[in-house]
């Protein structure tokens, strides 16, 4: 073992040693911050399979549409699968803590900008944050800008109220909401209480008429029809577009003759065809499930249904709701809790910004030192961190001003898409399609057409740049 390893195995040490530390501190000053130390451990746990297996939107769809590479995109499929079995157990249980979204063309526009949004940016939101923690700098930027402009946008007014139909406002103001958020109505107050909640809310079983809470729902509905059955198809139209044509020429060089047998070897040799990702989803999606479980257990343990209650027992009652809530999905999430600590900076700062439903109806801007999914994204970058260290591949990268300049058009169009979807490629896609959501799917179709849009222009700006750098040489 050189000196570098040595060193990054210590300081893989030193960060485990801290989180270990904060979970027995808290825990030793009160039980109820066990609830917000499962939050981080979990967190832990994605970072190191999303570092270990370089899950990656952004990635995924780049490395398909501008090289033809399927591997991410398979990963991604494999997960979700994965997870949606373990979320179906626990669904059948009646220990869920997920909550289907409004399903409409919103979720496929805001997917379509976010889409775009990751490509320009180089990685996703849950990727970003990854690679924050391998010391990517570009990372960090485009984590920033997606948190930033998810806190401007959800108290945005003036100019943008004169954008919004007044058959949203009429809905809005006929929904009852506290006056301190009608007073000052806001763009997409009014989106989201006259447009999103008037749309419908469902899962794949109740489709089919079955319960949620069942066997039959969770497996058959959910499952099966909403999950297993979709991800094959697109895996199908990833190996005859992508993966069919180098299979089978190999096949042909090596065997020779082909037939439906051949073309099933195919499609099962490209799932399995990267076993690291393989792996890394298969431990991404039992700890998403799992996590659903562990949290609703502890709710019930503590007899509470939010963590706004748990803050306000400890004397953390700054930033908790007017509902007494801050946000607490229970399950893996991604872009809001970035959103909330900006949105905390700019309280300190002297801004008013708990009076729109964003913040001052359902999430919150509770200190970051005591908001639980807070902890889930800082012990993720921690997680992604360990493994970088671990393997050698933590390294600090300086980005230039060109990076900076598409991180941050990246993070601003990836905050744009996750408010209007209500989540980012995790909370809106991932989570979503994994838990029989139709939703989710509008969402990572947008979301794929974005990617496509990305990298179809990424290809046109490099022609471009190339053909000027040419031209300046004399060529």
């Amino acid at each position: 073992m050189n000196n570098r390893e040595r060193r990054n195995r210590t300081w893989a040490f030193v960060i485990v040693g801290f989180f270990i530390l904060v979970s027995v501190g808290t825990y030793s000053l009160s039980e109820l911050y066990i609830y917000l130390v499962a939050y981080l451990w979990f967190g832990f746990i994605y970072g190191m399979c999303l570092q270990y297996g370089r899950f990656c939107f952004a990635s995924a769809f780049r490395d398909l549409f501008a090289v033809g590479v399927p591997r991410m995109v398979v990963g991604i499929m494999i997960a979700t699968v994965l997870f949606s079995l373990t979320a179906s157990f626990v669904t059948a249980t009646g220990m869920s803590t997920f909550h289907p979204a409004p399903s409409s063309i919103h979720s496929v526009i805001a997917g379509l900008i976010f889409g775009v949004g990751m490509v320009f940016a180089g990685g996703c939101a849950s990727g970003s944050l990854y690679k924050t923690g391998e010391g990517n700098g570009a990372a960090a930027i485009v984590v920033l800008s997606i948190s930033i402009t998810q806190a401007i946008f959800a108290d945005i007014g003036g100019w943008a109220d004169k954008l919004v139909p007044q058959s949203w406002t009429e809905s809005a103001l006929a929904k009852g909401l506290p006056a301190v958020i009608t007073a000052d109505k806001g763009w997409l107050d009014q989106y989201l209480a006259g447009y999103v909640w008037n749309q419908p809310v469902t899962t794949f079983a109740k489709v089919l008429g079955l319960k949620n809470a069942s066997v039959a729902g969770a497996f058959i509905g959910n499952f099966l029809v909403g999950v297993v059955i979709p991800a094959m198809a697109l895996l199908f139209v990833v190996y005859i577009f992508w993966a069919r044509s180098g299979f089978l020429k190999n096949w042909i060089k090596e065997k020779g003759g082909r037939g439906f047998r051949t073309e099933l070897i195919g499609y099962w040799t490209m799932i399995i065809a990267s076993k690291r990702t393989a792996i890394a989803g298969l431990i991404l999606g039992i700890a998403c499930g799992l996590q659903m479980f562990v949290l609703q257990g502890l709710r019930l343990k503590f007899g509470i249904r939010n963590a706004g209650e748990i803050l306000l027992s400890l004397g953390h009652g700054f930033g908790v709701s007017i509902r007494g809530t801050v946000f607490d999905p229970g399950y893996w999430y991604v872009t809001t809790q970035e959103a909330q600590w900006v949105g905390w900076v700019f309280n300190k700062l002297g801004a008013n910004n708990m009076d729109n439903i964003y913040f001052g109806l359902t999430n919150g801007i509770p200190n970051p030192l005591v908001n639980p999914a807070d902890w889930m994204s800082l012990a993720l970058i921690g997680g992604a961190a360990v493994m970088a260290l671990l393997s050698n591949e933590f390294k600090f990268k300086k980005p230039t001003w060109e990076l900076s300049v598409w991180a941050t058009t990246g993070g601003f169009l990836m905050g744009i898409g996750s408010r209007l979807g209500l989540g980012c490629n995790v909370g809106a896609f991932f989570v979503r399609v994994a838990n029989g959501d139709p939703s989710g799917w509008l969402f990572g179709i947008g979301m794929i057409g974005g990617a496509f849009i990305g990298v179809k222009f990424f290809a046109w700006w490099t022609e471009r740049k190339m053909a000027k750098e040419m031209e300046a040489f004399g060529f």
